[in-house]
This record gives structure tokens, sequence and C-alpha cells, in this order.
């Protein structure tokens, strides 16, 4: 049942990544690197960005092909995160912010789609069962006022932890694949179909854009990808009723958060001392001296083990 759909979004993010690396290089929307960002990145500079496009186009076929209500909230979810990686985006590339949005702005406005997805799944016909966790026979579902909260959070947080993943050549795309295949499964075996077909379309989505993100990369996702994404993963997680399993599914985007969470914390409390040499985590690597595709591999490595993980517990 998922292969079909793996395919169909492999043919439409290669296809559509080919079509953006010609087009946004002749309108010239391309990435700018910060001065913060290591030395070897300043050569990124110029590179075509907002190649997330491709997952948005992924998404929207769940309309036209799947008659589950469940398709269109998540569709909504993952097209309205996209739209705001997209304002942040050409913010960034214009000028108009150097930065893009302020974070506390992207936070604001995530938590809104959040919340709009979560009463999306309020309504009778999407059937949400308030489920956070499924091993085996066993479902641990919580009240609904605190799987309403759990999921705006699990959204928001998934969400914002693959943006700050995406700061290497493929580590983003190639690190979303375990979890999302890992989540089809689930989905699929739960019974939420839409869930499982979401989950196949952004499988194949994230293969075909890593034809032209793997090193050295000919487009970045930008924010329009990595917000996209992180909505694609958290709303089929919560669809599939396993919203505490991100937790370890997404290990290697959990890690790149904390390691941001420790450094800030930690940079304020002793004033000024590291823990990492750089964060997010791939960064601190990177100054270590290993390669950048030899970090790549590993958090790729790293988000597989943390799929079968997952996989070995609900089983």
């Amino acid at each position: 049942m998922m292969l079909p759909w793996i395919a169909a979004g492999f043919i439409v993010a290669a296809a559509g990544s080919a079509a953006l690396v010609a087009a946004f290089g002749r309108w010239n929307l391309r990435q700018r690197t910060y001065d913060l960002a290591p030395q070897t990145h300043r050569k990124k500079s110029g590179t075509p960005t907002m190649g997330g496009l491709v997952f948005v186009a992924a998404t929207v076929l769940l309309v036209f092909f799947c008659h589950d209500p469940l398709c269109i909230a998540l569709t909504v979810l993952v097209v309205a995160c996209a739209a705001i990686g997209v304002l942040d985006d050409a913010l960034s590339i214009s000028g108009a912010l150097t930065r893009g949005l302020r974070a506390r702005t992207k936070f604001l406005l995530t938590a809104f789609v959040a919340t709009v997805f979560m009463r999306l799944l309020d309504r009778p016909e999407f059937g949400a069962r308030n489920a956070l966790f499924h091993g085996g026979t066993y479902w641990l579902v919580a009240p609904h006022w605190l799987w309403f909260l759990l999921g705006i959070c699990a959204v928001v947080a998934t969400i914002h932890a693959v943006n700050l993943t995406d700061g290497l050549d493929g580590l983003a795309t190639g690190s979303m694949i375990p979890p999302l295949i890992l989540f089809g499964v689930v989905a699929a075996q739960s019974g939420a179909p839409a869930g499982a077909m979401a989950a196949s379309l952004g499988t194949g989505a994230c293969a075909g854009f890593l034809l032209f993100n793997r090193h050295p990369a000919r487009i970045f996702m930008g924010d329009t990808g990595s917000l996209a994404l992180g909505a694609l993963l958290s709303g089929v997680a919560i669809v599939s009723g396993e919203m505490l399993l991100l937790v370890i599914a997404g290990g290697v985007f959990v890690a790149e958060t904390l390691s941001v969470i420790i450094q800030v914390t930690y940079f304020k409390a002793s004033g000024g001392k590291r823990v990492f040499r750089m964060s997010p985590l791939h960064h601190h690597f990177e100054l270590l001296g290993l390669p950048e595709t030899a970090v790549t591999a590993r958090f790729w490595l790293a988000s597989s083990l943390c799929s079968l993980l997952g996989w070995g517990i609900v089983r």
C-alpha cells in the first residue's frame, strides 16, 4: 500500500526539484550565509533555496486521491506551516530581515496553526481517539484537554526541532526518512490510512529532494521545507495515535534541540562559557574536524537506529 505513494512522492519531488533549481537560480532566490555560520559554509551562499515547496506539492496529492477527512487536516497543517516558511525565506532573501521572521513571531504563528489543526481533529468525522501511545493491544489515552495541549506542543516542538536540524547538506532531509517510514507503517497498522499515505508521500518526497540536496547541495529546502516536514511528521504521529513516540523516533531532532537549550542556558548561567563548540549539535561535530558528509552520515544512522528502537517498542 505504501510503495505506490512513496513512488508518487519521489517523482513529484525529483521533477519539482529539478525545475526549482533552474527557476530559482534565474530568479535569484538564493540562500544567504549568516556571519555566525562556520567558515566552511561561506561557499554555500548563493545556493537556490525554498526547495521545500516540493514537499507541499507532494502533500497536496492527498486532497486529490484520499477520501479520508484526516487528509484535509494534514494538508492544511503542512501547507499552512510551509506558508510561514515561505514568508520567512522571502524576508531573508530580500534582505528586509536578515534572518527572516523573529523566533517569537515564528513560534506564535506555528502555535496558531497547530491549534487550528488540533481543532480540526476535534470534529466528529475525524474520530479523534485522544491516544498518545499504542503498544500491541494497549492504548495510552489521555483526557481530551491534555491530548489537545500535548498535540499543540508536539507540532510546535517538532517543527522547530526540524528547523534547527536543517543546517548541513541533506541532514534534515535524510534524517526525516526513517521516522516517516516508521510512522507510515504504524499508521497503516493502527487504522489511520490517511497518516500512512501522508507519511509515504513525505518519504518519497524526501528521497526525491535528496537527489539535489545531498552534498554538495544544488538547492536548500529553506524554512519552507523544514517547517513543512516538521508539521508532516508530527501530524502523522498524532493521527496515528503515537504522539509520544515522536520523542524516540525523532531522537536526532530532539538531540539537536537539547543542544541549543543546553548551550544557551549554560552560556547565560556561566557568564559566557560553552558546553559545545557551537550549537546546534551538528556544528559542534563540524568544528571538531569531521567532514560535513561524515557528520551527515552519522546523523542519518542515528535517525535510523532511533526509528528501529521506536518500532521495537510499538510492535
